[in-house]
């Protein structure tokens, strides 16, 4: 069971209310470069299951390999599922979703389930609002992301949302055995150029980041020996 540690009582709300109303706006990358960052790390996440598809094609085109084709399309079909499921999850959390205001909770809920098919931790969904505005949307899409980052192994990633004050306060937790925060996921968060580490990690991270800031929100980081807490702060 998970601690209910980012339930949003008074304390989490007066904690929240201690940080500045709004995060750094001075860019680290230029609004190019950001798209171009995310563009590969897209490209990165979409080649694994297209290029299952093709092999799982090839298969079925081998003569000397029929006794495969249930495999193959097998293979197909479960990385077809992925494939779609990462590019309706990416659609929205990385804003090519530019038309709608407001988005229903449930459809964001069915979008990270998608993606938690597809990885080690578990997903707990705990987000009361029936609906939530883009920046909000966005931002819970991405908390799950980082959340699932953070437990390589395995664990729960609990995500919650709730209206309190004209906010919306979100938080991932992480929780697990082998639970931690990439250097460069916790550089991006906070801001900071890449570093040494893996960029796509990295620019996810920043995109975040950048996302909230443009929305005057706030984020809190918080890494525990068992545990990875990620809250924001975004208006109603």
């Amino acid at each position: 069971m998970i601690d209910p540690g980012v339930s949003f009582n008074s304390q989490t709300v007066s904690a929240f209310g201690s940080l500045d109303r709004s995060l750094s706006s001075a860019p680290v990358i230029g609004a190019a470069e950001l798209a171009a960052h995310l563009a590969a790390r897209m490209c990165h996440d979409f080649i694994s299951p297209a290029s299952a598809i093709v092999s799982g094609l090839d298969l079925l085109e081998d003569p000397t390999a029929q006794d495969m084709r249930d495999d193959a399309m097998n293979l197909i079909a479960a990385s077809a599922k992925k494939l779609v499921e990462l590019l309706a999850f990416t659609r929205v959390a990385f804003g090519a979703s530019a038309t709608a205001e407001m988005f229903d909770s449930r459809s964001l809920q069915s979008l990270t389930n998608g993606i938690f098919g597809h990885v080690r931790p578990q997903l707990d969904w705990a987000v009361t609002p029936a609906q939530l505005n883009k920046p909000a949307a966005r931002t819970i899409l991405n908390l799950a992301l980082i959340g699932a980052g953070a437990l390589p192994t395995g664990g729960v990633a609990r995500l919650t949302a709730e209206i309190v004050g004209g906010d919306v306060l979100m938080a991932v937790e992480a929780v697990g055995p082998r639970v931690r925060l990439r250097p460069e996921v916790k550089a991006g968060l906070t801001g900071e150029p890449k570093g040494e580490g893996v960029g796509g990690h990295w620019i996810q991270a920043y995109y975040l980041h950048s996302l909230l800031s443009e929305a005057g929100g706030t984020m809190e980081v918080t890494v525990g020996e068992d545990r990875v807490v990620v809250r924001a702060r975004v208006g109603a």
